[in-house]
Formats: C-alpha cells, structure tokens, sequence
C-alpha cells in the first residue's frame, strides 16, 4: 500500500498524526506522552497503530537506530485536504458552499478567523478577474 493513494486516517491514526505533526519525528515513546494526557493510552497500543500506519502508508520510519523515529508520510495540510474533500462528497454532495455555510452556522467564527475568510475570498474572486 506504500505506493498509490494514502488512506484517510482513522481517528486513532489521526490522533498520532497530529502528535507528529506537533513534534516532527518522534519515536513511539514520544508519541505515547502526547497522547496521553488526553486519554490512557499504552506504550504498546500506540506502538501497534504506528507499525500498521507504517504499513498503510501513512508514516515513514528511520530504523539505523535502536529506537525507531516515526515521520508522518504526508503533510497535514494535504490530509486535512484529503479528509475535507471525502466529506464533501460524501455529506455534501460536492457543494462547497453547502459545505462552508453549514460549517459557519453551526460554530461561532472569531472576528479574526472571518477576517482571515474574507481575505481568502477577496483572493480568489481577485484571481478570476
């Protein structure tokens, strides 16, 4: 599976892409002690996720040393693209603008966070002139 299309993330494997994202490579110790606070998770409970996320595609791993450092395979702005573009077919049926008007009406946006929209949407409407 390590060639061709990544698999969306579970929420598990998502949770351990997050902890990477945040520590860049890290071993499973490592990995395990961020998660932790959220949840008691095990040493070899976050070990066995990580060997299969390795397997799917969705890590890389340094082994010339005793312990292993685990990277995430893609970025996280490409896989939360992955995971907004599976939603958006599956519940919005391909409908952007069902997407982000549900997304607005259902949690309170900050005034920086509408500005930062604004400024996206005056960026691309800039862009088909």
């Amino acid at each position: 599976m390590k060639n061709g299309p990544k698999p969306r993330p579970t929420d598990g494997e998502l949770a351990i892409l997050r902890a990477l994202w945040q520590l860049g490579p890290a071993t499973v110790r490592q990995v395990q002690e961020v998660l932790n606070p959220d949840k008691e998770t095990g040493y070899t409970t976050v070990l066995k996720l990580m060997q299969i996320m390795h397997e799917k595609g969705l890590l890389t791993r340094d082994e010339s040393e005793r312990t292993h450092v685990y990277r995430a395979a893609l970025s996280e702005e490409h896989t939360q693209r992955q995971l907004v573009d599976h939603l958006l077919e599956r519940a919005f049926g391909g409908s952007a603008r069902q997407l982000v008007m549900q997304v607005l009406s259902s949690r309170k946006a900050s005034s920086k966070e509408l500005a930062q929209i604004r400024g996206l949407l005056d960026e691309l409407e800039g862009g088909r002139q």
